[in-house]
């Protein structure tokens, strides 16, 4: 069995297998995941992670597919993360996504790792932040993570990413829904993609009103990069056009995060600190809440017992209270 320490040293020689193994390890809950994690993480934090969700049908994928066309015309490394729907049989990856970027993997300065949504409901798979973290050890200087599609509610993205990129479209009552659905709250750049189709112009126009109309409350919700104007871009990943506009404002968003006196009251970098500060609490939230759940409810949890106490006819509520009770009190907080 390779041991956590042996896999962190393939990662640093640039071994891509041990990244694939990692990523694994991540996604499948492996116990040495975390003890590789610890020998990888003082090299975490270089990579640039972008996130492009939006509605289904919206063309994210191709999209993704020419951005990072584009970014490697730069000579920049990039490493993708495509979140797929699962498989209602298997669990797994459907890889619809994979197969748009087919023409990327033969590119030695790209990895594509597919990744099932599996039980998520907010876009990104449970281990997304984690297979970013490795990417980024890895030495990649962009990573690009693609969701499935969202609903109105569902916005994980933003906690795995620095720059999160909405991706809408006309013809699709896109418009309607950004301003309804909360896409202006964690959008840092809104991209209104097949811009060669009727209604195109007027999507961008709506968004950019909607900007003006709900900058307040985006800012509220936002505070640590409060002062941030979303700018809308229009693109064609079919043409391809508008791809040196999106990566402008990707780089006008990490200059304002990042240069001194732009947003982090004259430190440089004070601003993204804050930021990716208040995403890793969410994230060991998440961690907490995921080891909970397998306590609660594992094999050696507590489903029996509900179901006994349920049968004391007594509400789920106070089945709830002296289940919480137990933990409590295991844990020496009087409950």
């Amino acid at each position: 069995m390779q041991e956590a320490s042996e896999i962190a040293e393939l990662l640093f020689a640039g071994d891509r297998g041990a990244l694939a193994r990692l990523i694994s390890w991540a996604e499948n809950r492996d116990p040495r995941f975390p003890e590789a994690l610890a020998q990888i993480y003082p090299r975490v934090g270089q990579a640039w992670r972008i996130g492009v969700t939006g509605p289904p049908g919206a063309g994210k994928s191709s999209l993704t597919n020419e951005l990072v066309k584009a970014l490697r015309a730069n000579d920049e490394r990039v490493g993708v993360l495509a979140i797929d729907p699962s498989s209602p049989f298997t669990g797994g990856a459907l890889l619809g996504d994979r197969i748009r970027m087919e023409e990327r993997t033969q590119d030695p300065g790209v990895y594509i790792r597919s990744m099932a949504s599996r039980e998520s409901h907010g876009g990104l798979a449970r281990a997304a932040s984690d297979a970013c973290d490795v990417m980024d050890a890895f030495g990649f200087e962009r990573i690009v993570v693609e969701t499935v599609g969202v609903g109105q509610a569902e916005y994980d993205v933003v906690s795995a990413t620095d720059t999160v990129v909405c991706v809408l479209c006309p013809g699709a009552g896109d418009g309607i829904q950004a301003m309804k659905a909360g896409l202006l709250e964690v959008a840092d750049v809104l991209c209104v993609n097949k811009s060669d189709l009727q209604g195109a112009d007027r999507l961008g126009m709506d968004l950019e009103d909607a900007i003006r109309l709900r900058r307040p409350l985006a800012n509220a919700r936002r505070s640590s990069a409060a002062g941030w104007q979303t700018p809308v871009v229009s693109t064609s990943a079919h043409e391809p056009s508008g791809l040196d506009d999106l990566i402008a404002v990707i780089e006008a968003h990490k200059a304002y995060l990042t240069d001194s006196g732009s947003a982090g009251g004259g430190d440089g970098g004070a601003a993204l600190e804050l930021i990716r500060r208040e995403k890793r609490i969410e994230q060991v939230r998440r961690v907490v809440g995921e080891r909970l759940e397998e306590e609660l409810w594992g094999d050696s949890g507590h489903t029996d017992a509900v179901d006994s106490l349920l049968g004391k006819s007594i509400t789920p509520y106070d089945v709830a209270e002296e289940i919480l009770g137990t933990v409590l009190w295991a844990s020496g907080k009087t409950p």
